[in-house]
């Protein structure tokens, strides 16, 4: 049932991931039009906010992706060292701590949304774009985040409780760490 979860979440994520790519890849295609704009004499301009704007919506949204592809860094230096038993509870620890984290990040990006919601703020900017455009899927890319997270270390703790260890590494381990110390 864990394993089907994960799995389910995966095909979400690469969904969400492609979106994102696509966003990355028109945003690329914004500036590099702006660029050769320059070049004779006139610009769209905005595309150093617009950009900027695109790497937090990837990086909010990103980060779930990467939870489940196994790819955070994690230092290992004691995992490493111990059983099945105690790598996966290493393994179940470092993901309720990420949780936590998680779960603070998106609580305390909520009242920059409402703040900005409440106000009516724009940037500070010639575009002067209304921020709650850009910090609604944010926010919405941290919550996401943090749920993901969350349904993750429960599928590992429910994994380690029923002592199926080598399952609970494949969903939340650190396999990358271990290839390079063999």
């Amino acid at each position: 049932m864990e394993r089907k979860m994960i799995q389910s979440l995966r095909v979400i994520n690469r969904g969400v991931a492609l979106a994102v790519g696509f966003g990355l890849l028109a945003c690329a295609a914004f500036v590099m039009l702006d660029i050769v704009m320059r070049q004779i004499g006139t610009s769209l301009g905005g595309t150093e906010e617009i950009a900027g704007y695109a790497m937090a919506l990837a990086t909010s949204w990103g980060m779930s992706y990467t939870l489940l592809e196994l790819g955070h860094v994690r230092i290992d230096l004691l995992r490493s060292r111990f059983q099945s038993f105690w790598r996966a509870l290493f393994d179940v620890f470092s993901m309720a701590v990420m949780s936590g984290v998680m779960i603070t990040i998106a609580i305390k990006a909520w009242p920059v949304l409402e703040r900005s919601l409440a106000n009516g703020s724009r940037a500070n900017t010639p575009l002067e774009t209304p921020l709650a455009w850009v910090q609604l899927p944010w926010f919405a890319g941290w919550v996401w985040f943090a749920v993901m997270s969350c349904l993750t270390t429960f599928a590992a703790l429910s994994l380690l409780i029923k002592r199926r260890y080598e399952d609970t590494e494949a969903i939340v381990g650190a396999f990358a760490e271990q290839e390079t110390l063999q």
